[in-house]
């Protein structure tokens, strides 16, 4: 008997520290849906930087939130879906899945070691599985209605910027399933057919939070899944290279990104200046680097003086 929660939340670093509290606190079967608002959710051991259009994300204000479990980068809104399977068996759960799928008019496949396709070959769906001391989480992306334009756009990696030593997503062709119905229908009713199929087929009962278990999911978003040190810190180190034209002269600037800090920065270029370039330099050593903390810092500092007719604002965009 498996317990079954359908999630009303809808934020991405709460709904990953429910997936960690299910899986490391609790022992019972559990069965869960869940969708997430606008965000990035990467795999235990990918490079941030590597993965997303930083400029883009944090234009659009997307949070990008690290999973405990492996795999590749995606982007969820609430048109998609996620499920979870929190187990001792080791059964295969995506067979569980695609038997949802079928009597909605969907044939679905496994392909490689994570994907569920389409008959034509484009994925709907990616899972991936984390193990504590025995139990099982299997949990996967549906995607129903998803922008894909804005997938696309978070998920833009920048190969020519970036050194860096983690496994990059495969990018692969996509497809919504609301795209594969011979009627209509939304996405709740889309998540409600999940939780009534799901139900029969595992024998599910229906279960609600109770108060220490969302204490304890909260402490877990407030240390962890919340927090930009596990998010962004836990990439590897990798270097960036940017270049810049600017009226008054090029900049080139080189940095690598330990811990998620900038270090060793190196700027060069034909500018005029009337400090040392190094002290400017060793002003952003071990600064953060997320764009508000930088413009922060870069708004302290005289500009002008280290690098001629080049505001802070446009200096900023030196290092995105």
């Amino acid at each position: 008997m498996s317990l079954l929660i359908v999630d009303k939340t809808t934020d991405p670093a709460w709904n990953l520290a429910a997936e960690e509290y299910l899986l490391t606190q609790r022992s019972e079967p559990f069965v869960r849906l869940w969708r997430n608002a606008d965000s990035v959710i990467i795999g235990r051991h990918q490079n941030a930087y590597a993965e997303i259009d930083l400029s883009y994300v944090e234009r659009e204000r997307i949070p990008v939130v690290r999973r405990m479990t492996g795999g590749g980068a995606v982007f969820h809104d609430l048109g998609n879906v996620n499920y979870s399977f929190f187990d001792l068996t080791g059964r295969k759960f995506t067979d569980v899945v695609l038997e949802a799928l079928r009597p909605l008019g969907i044939e679905g496949r496994c392909s490689g070691r994570n994907d569920l396709v389409l008959p034509d070959g484009r994925k709907f769906s990616g899972t991936a599985v984390c193990k504590h001391r025995g139990r099982i989480l299997e949990h996967g992306t549906l995607l129903f209605n998803a922008s894909t334009d804005r997938l696309a756009a978070a998920l833009k990696p920048r190969p020519e910027k970036f050194a860096g030593k983690a496994v990059q997503s495969v990018r692969s062709r996509v497809a919504n399933l609301s795209e594969q119905l011979a009627a209509s229908i939304s996405v709740e009713d889309f998540v409600a057919h999940l939780a009534s199929h799901f139900g029969d087929a595992l024998g599910c009962t229906p279960y609600d939070y109770t108060e220490a278990d969302c204490a304890a999911i909260a402490a877990l978003r407030a240390e962890r899944f919340g927090n930009p040190g596990w998010n962004f810190g836990a990439s590897p180190a990798c270097s960036v290279a940017n270049v810049r034209k600017f009226p008054t002269g090029l900049l080139e600037a080189h940095f690598d990104l330990r811990g998620g800090r900038i270090s060793g920065l190196r700027i060069f270029g034909d500018y005029f200046f009337e400090r040392p370039t190094e002290d400017f330099c060793a002003l952003l050593e071990g600064c953060p680097y997320d764009r508000k903390t930088i413009a922060g810092r870069l708004q302290t500092v005289a500009t002008g003086a280290f690098f001629s007719g080049i505001s802070p604002d446009d200096l900023l965009s030196l290092f995105f």
